[in-house]
């Protein structure tokens, strides 16, 4: 055994000394939270307001209804469809002469009440011409596509595969299509990429399947959602901030430029907003529904406006994400709340499409170790000679 537990026990003692020490000042910190919701500061439009003109140097999320908003669900309709889909990857390994990657989505289809039916599939594609591999701009600059951005092409084949489904049902079922994860491509803000990169990656491919689902729902009863579990997000909590700021507007730069504790609305930071509403919401309960302002939401999603709300479950809160076109349509984003709460049900926690479409796309370390060895096999046995590193031909060799 190459880690020697016996010499971590005693820091790991030390870590739960730490947080059981840490969580009496979070309890008062959610407390005062909660007391926040309840005051003058946090009445709708006027926080609506304050955080409109704020410059702050984290992400305040957009009020759309009260903050301190409890909603129940209506009954899930008896005959729903449930689409899903879940994808997993090979990167690129550069200790491999072959420069490829695999993509696999897993699709579920499940269809609930009079006629119950289910259909699963997963689809593998290997990716290694040039003009897949990598992203071109008309004069010439390359981004290759590996780590990062091979995620990013994963959630638009989920996307794209998902539309594609749903595109052939001929039923006048209401429909929900659920994607795991965030519809934010966060990647893409975390790095400076070139503008044509985003442009392929979130114009050309992710918000194009997103307009091929809203084409959709103007003939039939679809909707859009992802679903995020055991979120680690703090954009309501953010909005608290605000409210307890004493500056109007409020100007972190300004005001607080250096300044990392002292502050006012310190006393409420380290929360998360499941924190908050695990305590907020009944279970079944949906929060009110709020707007990301990311700024690559802002500059390129238009329609598709990222809206959220959170859900309390019996083991957790997770926090379900739509489309401004479905937050838009009371019918629409009602539907979710319910199928997603009925799902979770079913799926014990979690739903149990996006489980079934996980499922049929995972990729295990033992089909990554096939897969390049299937690689290697069949170039050899084409007499196609490539290198590999010397840490690859040693990872293969066995040691006395």
């Amino acid at each position: 055994m190459s880690l020697d537990l016996a010499q971590v026990v005693a820091q790991i003692e030390e870590m739960a000394t730490s947080l059981k020490a840490r969580e009496g000042e979070r309890r008062a910190k959610l407390d005062f939270a909660l007391d926040t919701l309840q005051s003058p500061a946090a009445e709708l439009n006027q926080l609506r307001q304050k955080i409109e003109t704020s410059k702050t140097t984290w992400l305040v999320a957009g009020l759309r209804e009260r903050i301190d908003l409890c909603q129940p669900a209506l009954p899930c309709p008896e005959d729903i469809i449930i689409l899903a889909s879940d994808g997993s990857h090979i990167d690129v390994d550069r200790h491999h002469a072959a420069h490829c990657f695999l993509i696999n989505i897993g699709i579920a289809q499940l269809q609930y009440g009079q006629n119950p039916d289910a259909w699963l599939s997963s689809s593998p594609s290997l990716y290694f011409k040039d003009d897949e591999v990598v992203i071109s701009s008309p004069d010439g600059r390359r981004e290759v596509i590996e780590g990062q951005l091979l995620g990013i092409k994963r959630s638009i084949e989920e996307c794209r595969l998902l539309a594609e489904r749903a595109s052939r049902l001929e039923t006048s079922l209401p429909v929900v299509a659920l994607l795991d994860g965030s519809l934010i491509l966060w990647s893409l803000t975390g790095q400076t990429y070139q503008d044509f990169v985003v442009h392929e990656l979130l114009v050309d491919g992710f918000l194009k399947y997103l307009d091929k689902l809203r084409e959709m729902s103007r003939s039939r009863q679809l909707a859009v959602a992802s679903y995020i579990s055991f979120p680690r997000s703090t954009d309501v909590v953010n909005a608290l901030r605000l409210a307890i700021c004493p500056h109007q507007p409020v100007d972190c730069d300004h005001y607080c430029p250096g300044k990392f504790e002292g502050r006012e609305c310190d006393a409420v930071a380290g929360l998360l907003d499941r924190d908050l509403f695990a305590r907020l919401l009944a279970p079944g309960e949906r929060s009110a529904i709020f707007s990301s302002r990311s700024s690559v939401v802002g500059k390129y999603y238009g329609v598709h406006e990222v809206n959220f709300f959170y859900i309390k479950l019996d083991g957790e809160v997770g926090r379900v994400e739509i489309p401004l076109w479905v937050a838009e349509d009371k019918k629409l984003f009602e539907l979710v709340h319910s199928a997603i709460l009925d799902q979770c049900w079913r799926g014990l926690g979690y739903p149990v499409a996006l489980s079934e479409a996980h499922e049929k796309a995972v990729v295990t370390g033992a089909d990554r170790e096939q897969f390049w060895s299937l690689v290697e096999r069949t170039l050899a046995e084409d007499r196609i000679w490539l290198e590999s590193s010397a840490k690859q031909q040693s990872k293969r060799t066995r040691w006395i």
